[in-house]
């Protein structure tokens, strides 16, 4: 073996912050340079950044066509030259496209380890985009693709079983951390709380992308519930952006919208928060789950996707039912007018997240790299 070790991780995007993928890939990128291993990225769109030994590559992305958030790639015809010429150990593969299958066909013929994750449920997207008809071949073009891989790392054991379900093998559990540095209660502001008129009031957040699959829609009832039943106790702020804003902003005239922030200002919209709410089936893992509770506040989230497993294990929040708006206004509402509920639960959130360090959690991938290279995969 080689003194520094060398991986292709094709990322597909890799722009900083996009969504909890690229956070989660950016931070692997971080472990690995930590650990003097060279990175060679490849990527359809990247934040411009020179570290040393990471080298991105462009390659060329083209919107889905029913998901123009996210892009599939191809190889091009000097893709095998230049992997000739870097020599790579390892290939992690993060895209499940063209580019993917050439990338997992170059790794096999070449007899070098393949790593896959799975951060994207992409069949529980299709009926939001009314063409349910492709789940189907979806899970058979899965079940096909990340069967080449010695490992496909998964964020929670919910996903685990999916997948194993639909007969795809050698998964391995990759969690997700967060950063408790920047995520904390002491970002909390009572300057801002009174900007959003919150003096006196509760404040139910949500995070995340403005389109229709986070189920917003069940969030715009969930806001309507309160109006009608609990009106002029609590505010609701929507942090992000995305396509449907401005018909949020229709349908929800008294909300506050901060805006897509980060850094700093994220934070504090976070810690200043008195409950997460977030509606959403469709999530692998749920990112701002975890910096919710890293701020100290609670959450009510769906019993179907990966959120829920969060709030099983961490005991800091509570379960919904999806799609039921009546059920999610419960438990908001359980948890806002409970002092002691919502005690209990801040302690449970601030007690589980302080164990979530990124350099421990990724030390489940660096290990079985090099595991595998080893021989002992």
């Amino acid at each position: 073996m080689k003194n520094r070790l060398k991986v292709v991780l094709y990322a597909g995007m890799y722009k900083k912050n996009q969504d909890g993928a690229t956070k989660s890939l950016y931070k692997l990128t971080d472990s690995l340079l930590n650990r003097n291993i060279e990175v060679k990225l490849l990527a359809s769109s990247a934040t411009p950044q020179k570290r040393d030994g990471l080298i991105i590559t462009k390659v060329i992305g083209v919107p889905f066509f029913f998901y123009h958030d996210y892009k599939f790639s191809f190889p091009l015809p000097n893709s095998k030259k230049d992997l000739d010429k870097y020599k790579p150990d390892i290939i992690h593969i993060a895209a499940p496209d063209l580019l993917g299958i050439f990338l997992a066909r170059y790794a096999r013929k070449n007899n070098i380890p393949l790593f896959m994750s799975y951060h994207t449920n992409f069949p529980s997207y299709l009926k939001y985009y009314k063409i349910k008809f492709l789940l189907k071949f979806g899970w058979w073009y899965f079940h096909w693709f990340y069967n080449h891989a010695d490992i496909v790392f998964v964020p929670t054991q919910i996903v685990q079983n999916e997948l194993s379900d639909k007969g795809i093998k050698n998964t391995k559990i990759w969690s997700r951390g967060v950063n408790t540095n920047q995520f904390n209660p002491s970002k909390r502001s009572n300057k801002i709380r009174s900007e959003w008129g919150a003096d006196g009031k509760k404040v139910i957040l949500y995070s995340g992308r403005f389109v229709w699959y986070k189920s917003l829609r069940s969030f715009i009832e969930i806001y309507n519930l309160f109006n009608e039943k609990y009106p002029k106790n609590v505010i609701f702020v929507l942090l992000g952006s995305g396509p449907i804003e401005d018909e949020l902003k229709k349908k929800m005239p008294e909300a506050i919208f901060p805006g897509y922030l980060s850094g700093n200002d994220l934070s504090v919209i976070y810690a200043s928060s008195d409950i997460l709410c977030f509606p959403s089936t469709t999530e692998t893992f749920g990112m701002v789950i975890l910096e919710s509770l890293s701020s100290g506040v609670p959450v009510v989230v769906s019993d179907i996707g990966g959120c829920q497993e969060i709030v099983i294990n961490s005991g800091a929040g509570l379960v919904a039912k999806a799609g039921d708006a009546d059920d999610f206004y419960n438990c908001c509402k359980k948890i806002i007018t409970d002092k002691n509920l919502w005690e209990s639960l801040r302690n449970n959130a601030l007690n589980y997240s302080k164990n979530r360090n990124w350099e421990n959690i990724n030390n489940v991938v660096i290990s079985e790299y090099y595991k595998t290279i080893n021989g002992n995969g």
